[in-house]
């Protein structure tokens, strides 16, 4: 079984930075993309950023320039570094992978979710 344990959520101030953390475990052959996705209260899960096995990233527009999306393979953990905070990044983040186990089956997999909260 494949698990996703995400970390460093908590309560920012405007303009702040927090970093998150992904870990993969598990019995991982390889993952394909891990991203993040994130829900505020009433609204619906939306995709923040995304990163291939590759070095090509994808962000919504609303947080180009302010976050980063990274990972580490040796590890199997997803990072995003979240700069400049405002009061609408408000959200439960939650990490998402697609995983190829030692089986072969294809797997997407999701996090328990972490919470951040940008308030003054």
């Amino acid at each position: 079984q494949v698990q996703l344990v995400e970390s460093g959520g908590g309560l920012v101030q405007p303009g702040g930075s927090l970093r998150l953390s992904c870990a993969a475990s598990g019995s991982i052959f390889s993952i394909n993309h891990m991203g993040w996705y994130r829900q505020a209260p009433g609204k619906q899960r939306e995709l923040v950023a995304v990163i291939p096995s590759g070095s090509s990233t994808t962000y919504a527009n609303s947080v180009k320039g302010r976050f980063l999306i990274s990972r580490d393979n040796a590890k199997n953990t997803a990072y995003l570094q979240m700069n400049s905070l405002k009061p609408e990044d408000t959200a439960v983040y939650y990490c998402n992978a697609m995983v190829v186990e030692h089986s072969g089956r294809y797997l997407e997999v999701w996090g328990q979710g972490t919470l951040v909260t940008v308030s003054s």
